[in-house]
């Protein structure tokens, strides 16, 4: 995996979550907030935390923004300040911006400013757990559009034994199969074969990611209930 470097402006539970899981990915963080406490926290973690008003300009300068290849600006709460951030780190030609928003109106503001990608993660979480409740057998659930999603469930009982070519996922089910995770071992970690081959087999235990539409991994889902 490159590594990059990223800046996460606004440490609340969100900014924080991301920050940390994207420096145990190896890559290279600036965490941002205005509040000594937040910062602090965060100083063994990131490679770089910094208490600092990023609505200002030459704050923003001082800690090289602009060579960063991606800016989140996690302050959803204060639409202000967030509007305020993303417009800063446009003028200073930052390649990529992602920024979170927390209501409609908002989320269509950043849009028009020209950020890369708006994010609404408490609408995006309930929209996974909703088709979770939905849905029980599936373990993760992307939405890809209104039509089509991915979903993670674990191999059916009926696959195991199986290989790819013999269960014809895609004519006899309209499903992709794009991947499988898989544990070799109790002890083992878990591996992940991404396009899978014809020829692969399915094991107990497997986790499958399958690609459709909503209404065959409904139909899928039905299945597996009974």
């Amino acid at each position: 995996m490159a590594r990059r470097q990223f800046a996460i402006i606004g440490l609340g539970r969100f900014g924080s979550a991301m920050a940390t899981t994207l420096s145990e990915l190896g890559q290279d963080v600036i965490g941002v907030d205005g509040d000594a406490e937040r910062v602090r926290q965060l100083a063994d973690t990131v490679t770089q935390a910094v208490e600092l008003d990023a609505t200002d300009e030459r704050a923003l300068r001082s800690i090289s923004i602009q060579d960063v290849d991606v800016a989140v600006v996690s302050i959803g709460e204060n639409i202000e300040s967030s509007l305020l951030v993303v417009m800063q780190l446009l003028e200073l030609g930052v390649k990529s911006i992602v920024a979170k928003a927390v209501t409609p109106l908002h989320g269509r503001i950043l849009q028009k400013l020209g950020v890369s990608r708006v994010i609404f993660p408490e609408r995006e979480m309930a929209v996974r757990i909703a088709h979770g409740l939905v849905m029980p057998n599936v373990i993760d659930y992307i939405e890809l559009s209104r039509e089509f999603s991915i979903v993670e469930v674990p191999a059916p009982e009926m696959f195991v034994g199986r290989t790819l070519k013999q269960l014809e996922l895609r004519p006899k089910y309209g499903l992709t199969l794009i991947a499988i995770k898989r544990q070799p071992s109790p002890t083992a970690p878990q591996v992940t074969n991404i396009s899978p081959s014809a020829d692969e087999t399915i094991q107990a235990g497997d986790v499958l990611s399958l690609l459709g539409s909503n209404e065959r991994l409904s139909a899928l889902d039905a299945m597996l209930k009974r």
